[in-house]
């Protein structure tokens, strides 16, 4: 699991253009929006997309549910792995 937390880690940075951040310096668990990596809803569109493009999976931060499995890097990987 710790490569697909590093496989999504750097499809973060890449598809959202954070080019100042390493895989490392992204916790696994720590939140994406507003704490942790400060992200915001934009950035939440681009993901997806990336996530789609990717992995094949359509995740939309405008579903609740959703929102559950954009939270951390872990909860991205969860739902990664249950859906693939």
């Amino acid at each position: 699991m710790n490569e697909l937390y590093d496989e999504i880690k750097q499809l973060i940075i890449d598809a959202l253009n954070l080019e100042d951040l390493t895989v490392n310096d992204i916790e696994t668990e720590a939140p994406l929006f507003v704490d942790g990596l400060g992200l915001d809803s934009i950035d939440a569109l681009e993901l997806g997309m990336a996530i789609k493009q990717k992995y094949g999976l359509t995740m939309s931060a405008d579903n609740e549910e959703m929102k559950k499995h954009f939270f951390s890097v872990k909860t991205i990987a969860d739902f990664v792995k249950a859906n693939s």
